[in-house]
């Protein structure tokens, strides 16, 4: 990668032997490495057995999830919050393991609407749950940055499962207590 790093700096027109560059491409090797963790990432190890059986049906949510994310388009971040609820249905997950989640696919290349998919899936997967919802709301730099440069634009998407996409009362209670 660091090669490839060079070539860029290269083709940019840059010169990589001058101070302030001559060790970027190990940096930015590094730093590409560490954002595009959640690859070498294995869910069960992450949730490290923090499954526990619980007699509780009430909605769980985590919000305001800080993520950091890198479009597959443009390879540029995107920057957002997730929210994430589920209802259990026998067993509940660690609190921190959520945010965890949410980390593990971030740290990938992709587009907003697959990474809320890709959560809410996860959560119902792994907690057997009767419902997952996920919202993302995030801000992209290859919109700030590029192309139609808007500055204050943040999208918007949502992942509603099993009880959250079947009742329309229990999406709302959803909605209206990350509002």
């Amino acid at each position: 990668m660091e090669d490839a790093y060079l070539k860029i700096l290269q083709e940019i027109g840059e010169n990589p032997d001058r101070d302030g560059l001559r060790d970027t491409p190990k940096r930015a090797a590094k730093a590409m490495g560490f954002l595009m963790q959640g690859y070498q990432m294995d869910i069960d190890q992450v949730i490290n057995n923090a499954l526990f059986d619980s007699d509780s049906d009430e909605m769980v949510i985590v919000k305001d999830i800080e993520l950091y994310s890198m479009c597959e388009h443009h390879m540029l971040p995107f920057i957002g919050k997730c929210h994430v609820a589920y209802l259990p249905a026998g067993k509940v997950i660690g609190l921190s393991k959520i945010a965890r989640l949410v980390d593990v696919f971030a740290r990938r290349l992709q587009i907003q609407e697959h990474l809320t998919n890709e959560i809410a899936n996860c959560i119902l997967d792994k907690t057997s749950a009767a419902g997952a919802a996920v919202i993302i709301e995030a801000q992209h730099m290859c919109m700030m940055m590029r192309g139609v440069e808007k500055q204050n634009s943040v999208m918007t998407t949502s992942s509603m499962l099993g009880a959250f996409r079947n009742s329309p009362s229990t999406r709302n209670e959803f909605l209206l207590l990350i509002s």
